[in-house]
Order: structure tokens, then sequence, then C-alpha cells
């Protein structure tokens, strides 16, 4: 049987917050054929389950829960008609944007696209990947797991519970579990700082008296059919745990926040080039990667924190996506972005200055390798010190953001940049 193939402009993978809003994007700048693939039944991806508000303070300036945000772009992409198609998983990517899909509806089909937007998510790191010692029974559960049962399907993982890690999904669900009657004993957190928000740390911990236990971590797990406790200890700089240091905690449940990853298998699929740092593909500032005509933004680009940098990102590679589409683009000069001392995983990582005016200026993202407090960020190029900025706070836990103003671009023509922190002002 031949394949049929089925020819569209733009291919979005995915119909989270960074689907919707890139699809949202792109059709506003003028791409009427575009289509939007979801592997979930439903769109609106992970915030379908966050019931709790918080969300949509900077983009909508008003308090959201995850569904209210989520529906808010939903109704849009509705207006607009955009065709989004859910219960459809994306099986392959080529590097030349061919896709491969399978659905119940309309079985196996094949996109051939001129420009795809990658916007997969993230996905939680598993207990697999952190080797802790111990039996394997019944009661461990992912954070964001725990949170599908509990809020979508009606169901309580356990009666006490211990949390490893202090991610926003984990500190969200201490509350969650605790206003739905558990007990949780403790948070317990490798590493000296919160990888979590620190309004979460206030609002989910401190206001329900749940200790935080930093540069601690669970060294073994007990019980044969069902949890029945952990045992946690404290560990040393070199993060290994510290000899007689362990204290039990009797337990039904563990659940795991210890870190996302970008789900990014159809990436490597197109060879789609990894950051080692972020996790995410390499990008320009028009988030566009290594392979012409496919961009990535949102979870499967770098981590977030909050759903309104995703959405304001995605709103950014959308719009791209349509100019690269519409072609003649300008000449330009290609620049680097390089982590200095304190910055881990910039975000873009190239920029793509052009060569007459530049009238937009460029945001950086990046996450600080530990907590600074009165610090300076610094942008500079080999030649010069372009910006030096003082933060009351920069933890790791926060995404942190630097401003390229369109003078500071037309200084780094031909050079690159390092984006750094320094304890004092840089000059």
């Amino acid at each position: 049987m031949s394949e049929t193939m089925i020819h569209v402009d733009l291919l979005i993978i995915g119909a989270g917050p960074a689907g919707l809003a890139a699809a949202i994007a792109a059709k506003r700048a003028g791409i009427m054929d575009l289509v939007v693939l979801e592997r979930e039944d439903t769109q609106g991806g992970i915030l379908n389950q966050c019931i709790h508000n918080g969300f949509g303070l900077h983009r909508f300036k008003e308090e959201l829960t995850g569904p209210e945000y989520a529906l808010r772009d939903i109704k849009e992409a509705r207006d607009l008609n955009i065709p989004i198609y859910t219960g459809t998983t994306v099986l392959s990517l080529t590097r030349d944007r061919k896709v491969t899909a399978v659905s119940r509806e309309r079985g196996l089909e094949v996109y051939q696209a001129r420009a795809v937007i990658l916007a997969m998510g993230c996905r939680e790191r598993p207990r697999g990947a952190l080797a802790i010692p111990g039996t394997r029974p019944a009661g461990i559960f992912s954070a964001g797991t725990a949170q599908k049962l509990v809020n979508m399907e009606g169901l309580m993982p356990g009666k006490r519970v211990v949390i490893l890690g202090s991610g926003d999904i984990g500190l969200i669900m201490a509350r969650r579990m605790t206003l739905q009657g558990a007990k949780v004993l403790a948070c317990v957190e490798l590493m000296p700082y919160s990888s979590g928000l620190n309004r979460n740390i206030v609002q989910c911990l401190h206001d329900y008296d749940i200790p935080l236990l930093l540069s601690h971590t669970v060294v073994d797990i007990h019980g044969q059919g069902r949890l029945t406790g952990v045992t946690v200890a404290q560990v040393g700089e070199d993060r290994k745990p510290i000899p007689g240091t362990g204290k039990h905690f009797d337990c039904d449940t563990l659940l795991l926040s210890v870190g996302l990853i970008p789900e990014n298998e159809l990436s490597q699929q197109a060879r789609v080039r990894i950051s080692p740092v972020t996790q995410g593909a390499v990008v320009t500032d028009s988030f566009e990667t290594n392979v012409p005509g496919i961009f990535a933004c949102g979870n499967v680009l770098h981590v977030h924190d909050l759903v309104d940098y995703v959405s304001r990102e995605s709103m950014l590679a959308g719009a791209a996506a349509a100019r690269y589409l519409k072609g003649g683009r300008p000449p330009f000069t290609r620049v680097s972005v390089k982590d200095g001392q304190g910055v881990r995983g910039a975000v873009p990582q190239k920029l793509d200055i052009p060569n007459d005016a530049i009238t937009e200026p460029v945001d950086l993202m990046f996450r600080p390798d530990r907590v600074y407090q009165n610090h300076y960020v610094t942008l500079r190029s080999k030649e010069e010190v372009l910006s030096s900025q003082k933060r009351m706070i920069l933890t790791p836990g926060e995404m942190a953001e630097a401003r390229l103003t369109p003078d500071m671009l037309a200084r780094l023509r031909g050079s690159e940049l390092t984006i750094e922190i320094n304890q004092e002002k840089q000059s």
C-alpha cells in the first residue's frame, strides 16, 4: 500500500501551554496551513492536573488555576480555527521534517512539514535514575503521578508521606496531601538549597509546619509488599551520606520530586543538537535548532519555573517559525553565548544578529549554579563589558533573566557573548 503524504506548512508537536502558544502566535502571524498533534486525549498538558492557583500572574495579571490558564489558550486556538488532533502519538521525526503519527480515529498518518515546532514538554526523573538502595515495595510515586491520582482520579496514594526532592511539584504536593488529610513528615533535599520557587517553600511547607531537610537524602527504603519506612541521612559537601546521621521515618508513601527531563526522543531522531547542561535543544534567539526549519520551545527546550514564561517563549518561537516560512531572511552574524562563572544553561545558545538595523531586544534565561546574594549579572563580549547589573538574590530554584538591548547586540557583531555572575560590578 502506497504511503499517503499530508503536506502542511507548520506542524507543532504537543498541545500543552507551549504548543498552544506557538500555534496561536503562528496563526496570528498569517500561517494558515498548520496542525497540532497531541498525545493525550485532552489539550492543556500538565496544567490540567495543577488545580492550585498562582498561574497567569505575569501574563494575565491575575491568579488562575492550571485548568483555567489552559482554557484561555484552548479557547483562543478554537476561535482561530487551529486544527488540534488529540489522542495522536508522534512515532518519528526525520531531519527533513517528515512526521509519522498514529491515532485511533485516523490510523497511521505521515506529514511532510515545511517547519516543525517541538513542544513535547518534559517528564519526571524516576527512581531508577537515583540508585537508592532498598526494596521495591508499592507506595513509591513520582510527585506528578501522585498529583494526577489525587486531583484527577480522586485517589489518595497514602497517609504518612516523605517527599524526596524540593522541586515545585513536590512542594505543592506536600500541601495538597496535607489538605487531603495525610501527614507529610518531611521534605528531604540533597542540595543545601531548595530547587523550587521560594513562594512555594513558604506557602506549601512553612505554612503547614512541614520540615525541609536540606543537605539530606534517602539512603534506604524499607518494606516488602508496601512501603513501611525510609532512612534519611545528612550528606556532606561531596553529597555522600555522612555515617551515623541516619534517621528512620515510618511512612507508607514516598514521593519523588527529583527533577524534570525534556522529552528528547523525537529531537534526537531528527539529529537535533542537545545541550548537556539544559538537556534540551541548542537553539538560536529565534528558537531554531541546528536542523533548519525545526524549532523548540517550552519545557522540551529547558525546564521553566512559570508557565507564563513558557507561553511567552513559545509565542516568540511561533512567530519565528512564521517568519521562516515566509522567507526573505536578511543577512545576519551568528554569535555564540557561553556560560561564565556561576551560570548554568543560558538559553538561547546562539544569537543571529541582523547585519542591518536591530529593532528588538533579546532576553536570555539561565540558572545560577548556587545561591548568590547582592551579586552582579554581567554580560561581556571578548572586547568589553556590555552590562553589569546588581541582583539582590539569585538561586538555582528560580530562572534568572538578562536583556540584550539593540545597542548591545550591535556591539556583539563579530564577537561572542559570555554571561557570568560576579561579586563586584564589572566595567
